[in-house]
C-alpha cells in the first residue's frame, strides 16, 4: 500500500508526531521519539523504509542469523484473541546475513535501525559466539545499534546462553571487537521474562563486567498462567507475547532499574497495547519502548497514541 503514489505522505500525516519534546538521547544515539518497532516484524530488513512513515522513532530488524534458515514447521503463529496475545514458534526464520546486508545497503532513511542477531539452529552452543561475531561484523556498517538475542524460546538450547559464564563470554567477545572499531556502536542484550531475581542479578553483573550498553526487557514468555483462550491454543509450544506478558515485563524492568540504580538504559517491550501501558514501562525505568503484538492488534494508531500521551504528560 505504501508503494502507491501519495500514500507515504498520507501515512506520515496520519501517524507521525513531530515534536522536539519527544526526542531522547540514549546510549549515544538521538531518537526522534521513544517508540520503536521490536524485532521479529522486519526479519529481513524489507520493511524499515516503509515503516518509518508510521510514526516510529526506531526500527529493529531481525533476528538475523549468519545463514538463512526456514525456521520451524508451519503453523507456527497462533492468535489468542481472548487474551490479546500471540504464541509464536517461528524459530529465527530469515534469509540470512547476506540478504539483510544487501537491503541495508540501500537504506536512504534517517531512522535509527537496530540489528537483532542470533545463532543458527544447527550451530552448537559452544560455537555460538562465532555466529554472533559473523552477524556483528557483517552488519556493523549498516545498523546503529546491536541486540544480542539469547532469549528466544524457539531455538533449541538458546536460552542456556543466558547463563552467567557463556553470556559473559559472548558479550565480552563482542565488546572487545566493538571497542577496536573507530566508532563503536551500542550493544544491547535481550532477555527473557522468565528469569528469576537471582538470574536478573547475574544480568546486572554481566552488563557491568562486559560494559554492555543496555538491556531489552523482555522477549516472549514460556509461561501460560492465567490465560482465558481455548486450551487447544494455549497448549501450543512457543513464546507468548502481548497482554499476558505485560505485567511480568514491567516487573523485570522495575527490578533491573532499581537493583542497578539506573546504571544502564532499558528498552521496555512486552504487552504494550495502549499509551498507558507504554507510560507504565517508562515509569518503571525504561528509557525507550518497543511494540510488536500490540501493533498487530491495534495498528499504527498505537504509536501515535503513545507519542501524544507523552506530550500531554
Amino acid at each position: 500500500m505504501l508503494g502507491v503514489p501519495g500514500m507515504k505522505s498520507f501515512f506520515r500525516g496520519q501517524y507521525v508526531v513531530k515534536d522536539s519534546r519527544l526526542e531522547r538521547e540514549v546510549f549515544g544515539l538521538k531518537f526522534k521519539n521513544p517508540v520503536g518497532l521490536a524485532a521479529g516484524f522486519d526479519k529481513n530488513a524489507e520493511l524499515y523504509s516503509d515503516f518509518q512513515h508510521l510514526g516510529f522513532g526506531f526500527i529493529e530488524i531481525g533476528t538475523v542469523t549468519p545463514k538463512g534458515q526456514p525456521g520451524n514447521p508451519q503453523p507456527r503463529m497462533f492468535r489468542l484473541t481472548d487474551d490479546e496475545g500471540l504464541i509464536n514458534r517461528m524459530g529465527f526464520n530469515n534469509e540470512g546475513l547476506e540478504a539483510a546486508v544487501e537491503r541495508l545497503k540501500q537504506n536512504k532513511t534517517d531512522i535509527i535501525i537496530g540489528g537483532n542477531i542470533g545463532k543458527n539452529k544447527v550451530t552448537p552452543n559452544e560455537e555460538a559466539v562465532n555466529d554472533y561475531i559473523a552477524c556483528f561484523e557483517g552488519m556493523f556498517p549498516y545498523v546503529d545499534y546491536f541486540v544480542v538475542n539469547v532469549s528466544s524460546p524457539n531455538t533449541p538450547n538458546l536460552r542456556e546462553l543466558q547463563d552467567k559464564e557463556p553470556l559473559l563470554h559472548l558479550l565480552s567477545t563482542l565488546q572487545k571487537l566493538n571497542q577496536a572499531k573507530d566508532y563503536p556502536k551500542p550493544i544491547l542484550l535481550k532477555i527473557a521474562p522468565d528469569l528469576t531475581d537471582s538470574q536478573l542479578d547475574d544480568i546486572i553483573d554481566i552488563i557491568r563486567e562486559s560494559n554492555t550498553a543496555g538491556v531489552i526487557a523482555t522477549n516472549t514468555t514460556i509461561s501460560r498462567e492465567g490465560l482465558k483462550s481455548d486450551e487447544k491454543l494455549t497448549s501450543e509450544m512457543g513464546g507468548l507475547s502481548g497482554k499476558p506478558v505485560k505485567q511480568r515485563s514491567t516487573e523485570v524492568i522495575r527490578y533491573l532499574h532499581q537493583q542497578s540504580k539506573g546504571a544502564f538504559p532499558i528498552i521496555g517491550v512486552g504487552g504494550i497495547h495502549t499509551a498507558q501501558d507504554a507510560l507504565e514501562k517508562l515509569e518503571a525505568g525504561a528509557s525507550l519502548v518497543q511494540v510488536y503484538t500490540g501493533f498487530i492488534y491495534e495498528g499504527p494508531g498505537l504509536v501515535k497514541a503513545i507519542n501524544e500521551a507523552l506530550l500531554k504528560r
